[in-house]
């Protein structure tokens, strides 16, 4: 299995948690964009979503850079691939005991149904 350390886990998971969150990394998929327009969209004060930048920047979910007076926020995704390859390693466990019981119920079919 890959090993990553945990602390950097538990924090992507944490930050992923939130829907608001997840919803601000959808919008930075497409491209950069500032605080401002981020906050846009959701039905929260801005300070609530600056809150929300922070944990997605304490994550390494995001990475945010100042030019003059405008906020400026860009997705770095480099977490969520340690996040895709630590799921994957369970989704091959999880293939590998289906095949097996797969394997197991075809031998049970075949002794009773020659």
């Amino acid at each position: 299995m890959v090993k990553y350390s945990a602390e950097a886990l538990n924090e992507t998971f944490a930050a992923l948690a939130d829907p608001t969150r997840r919803a601000i990394l959808t919008r930075l998929a497409q491209g950069e964009t500032s605080t401002t327009a981020l906050a846009e969209p959701f039905d929260v004060s801005l300070p609530a979503v600056m809150k929300h930048l922070r944990v997605l920047e304490d994550a390494g979910l995001i990475i945010r850079e100042k030019e003059g007076r405008v906020s400026l926020c860009r997705l770095n995704a480099g977490p969520l691939q340690h996040v895709a390859e630590w799921i994957n390693a369970y989704e091959q466990f999880w293939r590998i005991k289906l095949e097996g019981l797969e394997a197991h119920l075809g031998r049970k079919h075949e002794r009773h149904h020659p």
